[in-house]
């Protein structure tokens, strides 16, 4: 018992710092229908793109910006592509960026930054006898003509290092892996022009121009040049975080205010701290002492959600704060399993102490399958999804194991702390529940 009252006091001041330093200190980042923040609009240079892969182009703009600034998934932005025409009243490709709680100009647009544009080329016909020194200072249009294969391809790219003898680390370069599309693309390419020059433009500067040795089948190219380990490294990045299909230039930015304002997140926060209460009355009333345990695990659980949630960070919506409370329903289940079958072993006449354990050890297995699929599911979810699901995913997965965490660890730590040693009708009144005396 000492043990436990130890772990308890423990759990307590651990829980309380936590919600000291990083909910009370620290504001929660909100959605743009709570708080507003900045839009971005951007053009979109395809002039180099056919017209009938605009649509594709733009889509996969707006996916790969939406990556680059929600890359958990709990972001919230809004990337919407603006058409051209009539209704709209643009006359060029646009991508209009929302970025929610960013209110300085600066700090949006170094959110997205610039991504990378990769190309792939081949030397004109005509400009084959030229030396490497010359192709290096020649211009694209003269020299250079496009294949078709650029970053909109690309799946991933890694940093590598070449092999040496010596035994020292090699030079490095990076290693890019083509989707099916640049697969086959590329293995055309390397398949009609074997022994030529397939020059690698990023941001339309030459950065190298390897010599096709072999036909490459398995859409793997390496970009070798003169790199450090710093610069290869952050080529890898930038390109992982999402090579432009077209190139992208500002034009305009603004601060955009909140679509609901703070009356929606006032009702939201007022709606929690009453569903919260509701939920503490009835286990405290039907539950008694059992149920002041798990309302105090609850409060935890509270507590490091939302520290979590502030740590990643999450941005909380309206949307948001209704599905946390919900939250806050669910993470109950598993104390109400636990009291149950406490309940069930006391009737078998077990005394309190061996009708905690056996509890405890019999509602494991339903707690754990049902927690178990819910996080399949928030897996799922997470790999499948895009944009709010990822978000969603995430913070179900979260919530689950936090949940978890409270109700299996902490009540048991706290139940056992408090449970008398020598038992009376009053003690088996304290953990009695319902109607039953």
């Amino acid at each position: 018992m000492l043990k436990h009252r130890v772990i308890s006091i423990v759990l307590i001041a651990a829980v309380i710092a936590v919600g000291y330093f990083y909910i009370w200190h620290k504001p929660f980042s909100l959605g743009l229908d709570l708080a507003g923040g900045t839009e971005l609009v951007y053009r979109a240079d395809i002039s180099q793109v056919k017209n009938g892969d605009i649509s594709g182009a733009m889509s996969s703009l707006r996916d790969v910006i939406e990556r680059r600034v929600n890359i958990f998934g709990v972001s919230e932005p809004v990337v919407a592509v603006e058409n051209p025409g009539i209704v709209s009243g643009a006359t060029d490709y646009k991508l209009v960026v929302d970025l929610p709680g960013v209110t300085d100009v600066e700090q949006a647009a170094a959110l997205i930054g610039k991504t990378p544009q990769l190309d792939f080329m081949l030397v004109r016909p005509e400009a084959k006898n030229l030396t490497q020194a010359q192709l290096q200072k020649a211009t694209v249009g003269q020299v250079f003509e496009d294949t078709g294969l650029t970053g909109q391809y690309l799946d991933s790219a890694s940093l590598q290092f070449t092999n040496t003898s010596t035994g020292l680390a090699g030079t490095p370069v990076v290693q890019v892996t083509f989707n099916s599309q640049g697969q086959a693309l590329l293995a055309q390419i390397t398949q009609q022009h074997k022994g030529e020059v397939l020059a690698i433009f990023l941001d339309g500067a030459l950065i190298s121009q390897p010599v096709i040795q072999d036909v490459i089948t398995d859409g793997k190219a390496v970009i070798s040049g003169q790199f450090t380990p710093q610069q290869a490294q952050t080529l890898v990045q930038d390109l992982n975080y999402g090579a432009l299909p077209v190139p992208i230039t500002l034009v305009s930015t603004q601060t955009i205010g909140p679509t609901l304002g703070a009356d929606a997140r006032t009702a939201g926060v007022k709606a929690g701290v009453i569903g919260f209460i509701l939920i503490a009355a009835f286990l405290i009333i039907w539950y008694r002492l059992p149920g002041i345990i798990a309302s105090l695990s609850l409060a935890m659980y509270v507590i490091l959600s939302l520290a979590v949630f502030r740590l990643i960070p999450v941005t909380l919506t309206a949307a948001g704060i209704a599905g946390f409370i919900l939250s806050i329903g669910m993470a109950v289940d598993a104390n109400i399993l636990i009291f149950e079958r406490m309940k069930e072993e006391l009737k078998r006449g077990k005394n309190l102490w061996d009708a905690m354990h056996e509890g405890f050890s019999r509602a494991w297995l339903s707690i754990r399958d049902s927690n178990i699929s819910s996080i399949i599911t928030a897996i799922i979810l997470f790999w499948l999804g895009t944009s709010a699901i990822k978000g969603f995913a995430l913070t179900l997965g979260l919530g689950v194991l936090i949940s978890m965490f409270t109700a299996i660890t902490v009540s048991r730590t706290f139940l056992f702390a408090i449970a008398p040693k020598t038992e009376s009708r009053f003690k088996k009144f304290l953990f009695s529940n319902g109607f039953h005396f």
